[in-house]
């Protein structure tokens, strides 16, 4: 399995496929998309884990019906920028599901994007707290990707 850089990651898509996001919890999996020009990134939805055969399935699944032609992984670096137990279960995920499906997989850091998301929701959306509970890993997936296809545009 090899984890690509985001510009060669760009270039193994088909025209119109789009890009997911996967922010990976110790309990949940946040899902997100892109849109078809790699622009915009909107959530799709909250996996709550499971085996992860039936998770990778249900991944897979979303994957042929949206399109995908790629993965971002959100990687949970330590603020020092050191890698901690959290990226190695990560890079776990990707060898895993690479063995199910040979995917390409970018990743991208990151550090406290949960936390700046609950602040929005907090701060710019009057959101319960067990509404923004229900919400917070998929919009974290939105927020992860987002900077991805930032950043991809960039290196245009």
């Amino acid at each position: 399995m090899t984890i690509l850089d985001l510009k060669d990651i760009k270039s193994t898509l088909k025209r119109h496929q789009r890009l997911m996001g996967l922010d990976l919890g110790s309990k949940t999996i946040g899902v997100a998309l892109s849109d078809t020009m790699l622009t915009v990134a909107s959530p799709v939805e909250t996996i709550h884990k499971g085996k992860f055969t039936k998770d990778a399935n249900h991944l897979i699944d979303l994957i042929k019906e949206h399109d995908v032609g790629g993965l971002i992984l959100g990687m949970p670096y330590n603020m020092d920028g050191t890698e901690g137990p959290r990226c190695q279960s990560t890079r776990d995920f990707a060898i895993n599901f690479t063995n199910l499906l040979e995917f390409p997989i970018g990743i991208w850091d990151e550090r406290l994007s949960t936390s700046a998301v609950e602040r929005m929701l907090v701060k710019d959306v009057d959101m319960t707290r067990s509404r923004r509970a229900e919400v917070i890993d998929k919009l974290a997936a939105t927020y992860i990707l987002q900077g991805a296809l930032d950043a991809i545009g960039y290196l245009e």
